[in-house]
């Protein structure tokens, strides 16, 4: 998959993936027992760990450094996987940062990406900034886990958080990013005893609108 862009034929929610949008959520609105829980779970199902590294860095955007701290923690003890090497970096990046963010949030919010950068901007323009930079670029397009993957960990995020307006943005986005109808609504029906189950109601009905919305578009 090239960087930015969207995924070609839907993939199976198999093991693997279902462990790490679980483990998205519990990073989300978990206790640490629930967040060991989830890395135990990855490991178990062969969640490639490349995915779950992208994940947990991923995760300070949605559910702030707190959380993240003590997710990574417990994947560092339950995996036994040592941390990388960091990245090097020149101060090309910042361009290429740029440049990425606006390519892949472009892809997530689809026509609506000019007027996302309209009321981001006005509510701040530095939130506007380090949205496409820090956010889309910086993060958001690394290479290592596809678009796809990561918008359906936003999306099991932003259930177990409680955003539905994030998640809202964000449902539209995993289906700008390649998934299928079938595949969000695994998403969300893999979060049984992860998230209360009103939550889950509530996203799968909220997946009923936006795919309304979508078919009422095409």
């Amino acid at each position: 998959m090239s960087l930015g862009a969207a995924a070609g034929p839907t993939v199976p929610l198999d093991a693997g993936r279902a462990a790490l949008v679980r483990f998205a959520a519990r990073i989300a609105g978990g206790t640490e027992e629930a967040m060991r829980a989830g890395a135990a779970e990855c490991v178990a199902a062969g969640t490639p760990t490349a995915w779950v590294e992208e994940l947990l860095l991923q995760s300070y955007l949605f559910c702030g450094f707190p959380r993240t701290l003590n997710a990574t923690r417990e994947w560092r003890r339950i995996s036994g996987v040592a941390a990388p090497l960091p990245d090097v970096v020149s101060a090309a990046d910042l361009a290429r940062w740029r440049a990425d963010g606006e390519r892949t949030c472009a892809i997530v919010y689809g026509e609506f990406f000019h007027k996302l950068r309209h009321n981001i901007q006005a509510l701040h323009p530095e939130l506007d900034e380090w949205m496409i930079v820090e956010g889309y670029g910086k993060i958001l397009s690394r290479p290592a886990m596809p678009l796809l993957e990561r918008e359906l960990c936003i999306v099991a995020a932003c259930v177990a958080s409680g955003q539905e307006r994030q998640l809202h943005s964000h449902l539209h986005g995993s289906l700008n990013a390649g998934a299928d109808a079938a595949l969000v609504r695994a998403v969300l029906e893999s979060l049984d005893g992860v998230t209360p189950t009103d939550d889950r109601l509530k996203a799968l009905l909220l997946l009923q609108r936006v795919l309304g919305k979508s078919s009422g578009r095409a």
